[in-house]
């Protein structure tokens, strides 16, 4: 007689434990609804700049279509290290302390796994991008949440930050400018991070992929410029956000070389190299776009401004984000949880936004909105929001 394996003996008990993501499954309905306005994606609305895609297209044409380094072209990692040196004062050399990923995700979870053993623990901010908290599990690390505070900005709080950390602590995560928050780290509080990775000898691993979409007169400091903190960080950033090159799949890791080896062992295994033509686009994004780059910040900066104040005129109270594309609502006072919310918005009104609670548990009576959509469209769908509110 034969016996049929079950699912369970077939996934590993790490890949059973992480749910499907709760952004997706916003997806998948949206599909079937063609006229709803979407807040609920992650990703410019505007086009690649015609630099970038001309670049891209050259290189198809010139046959550059064969696999590069594992480290990413020389060209791409020389122009990056000039490109982090001058805009936050850090140096990494382009030969031995870069790596051209496919996307940031994919450094974020080759970083993990070079980085992380079994029961290593892992400090993270919370609310938190859904990406971060599976990739620390299938490394086999175990995430210990630091709660923020919308009263304090959503920002992290290095005492509570300290408070979190135990003997097997190994690292500290940051994702600031931060998804879903928008929130951003000020000066004082990032040395004072600094300060406890240094006196806990931790890792720091520091997502900036939305580095250049902040707005208000803040500027953005890369963790890795701070004091002391180049030897002991991870840089991850991208060409997604800033660039409108979400599907050309370009990231990047930045580290100290003993480091940088390990990472770089999990990436030729799984990767080999990225797409051979979207680097030589991204290149092109770094030396010719930088224009592109400061229209669609400030049409952002526009947009942000007209949502979060409308959703604090409809009663649905909202901390101004500094970073980032999204705004996080708080609907508490509809009686409403984030799911509830999200799911009768779209249903009742065809606005979809993501319920907080996907975010973790700190996300609960809140939903992320993103300001990556035309402003048109934001100004009908805080009509609709504002109607599904007061209707209720």
């Amino acid at each position: 007689m034969t016996i049929e394996p079950t699912t369970r003996t077939r996934l590993s008990k790490r890949v059973r434990d992480v749910p499907p993501s709760g952004i997706r499954r916003f997806f998948d309905v949206l599909a079937s609804m063609p006229d709803v306005i979407s807040l609920g994606v992650g990703e410019p609305d505007f086009d690649t700049p015609r630099v970038i895609v001309e670049a891209g297209v050259e290189a198809l044409r010139s046959g550059r279509t064969h696999y590069t380094s594992n480290y990413g072209t020389l060209e791409l990692r020389e122009a990056l290290s000039g490109h982090l040196e001058r805009r936050y004062d850090v140096h990494y050399d382009p030969a031995t302390e870069m790596i051209i990923t496919v996307g940031a995700s994919e450094g974020l979870a080759a970083t993990l796994a070079a980085l992380i053993d079994p029961g290593d623990e892992v400090v993270v901010a919370e609310p938190t991008y859904v990406a971060y908290v599976p990739d620390i599990i299938f490394s086999g690390g175990l995430p210990v949440f630091v709660p923020c505070r919308p009263d304090d900005g959503w920002q992290l709080d290095p005492e509570a930050v300290e408070a979190a950390v135990t003997p097997r602590t190994k690292a500290i995560f940051l994702g600031f400018p931060n998804n879903p928050t928008g929130a951003v780290l000020d000066a004082d509080r990032i040395r004072a991070i600094a300060e406890v990775a240094e006196r806990h000898d931790l890792l720091v691993i520091s997502d900036e992929i939305y580095d250049r979409l902040v707005y208000g007169g803040h500027r953005h400091e890369a963790f890795s410029a701070l004091p002391g903190m180049r030897g002991r960080t991870v840089l991850l950033g991208g060409f997604s956000k800033a660039y409108a090159m979400t599907g050309w799949r370009v990231g990047y890791v930045c580290a100290p070389v003993d480091l940088l080896e390990g990472i770089l062992k999990i990436h030729q295994y799984i990767i080999m190299s990225a797409p051979t033509v979207a680097q030589d686009a991204a290149l092109a994004g770094l030396l010719d776009a930088d224009a592109d780059v400061e229209r669609m910040v400030a049409e952002y900066d526009r947009r942000r401004q007209l949502f979060v104040a409308g959703l604090n005129r409809i009663g649905l109270e909202t901390a101004e984000p500094l970073g980032a594309f999204y705004t996080f609502p708080h609907i508490g006072g509809t009686g409403l949880s984030s799911a509830e919310f999200a799911e009768r918005l779209l249903r009742e009104q065809e606005v979809a936004v993501i319920p907080g609670d996907v975010f973790g548990a700190s996300g609960e009576g809140y939903v992320r909105a993103s300001i990556a959509t035309s402003y048109e469209k934001l100004e009908e769908a805080l009509v609709r929001i504002e109607r599904f509110v007061s209707g209720r």
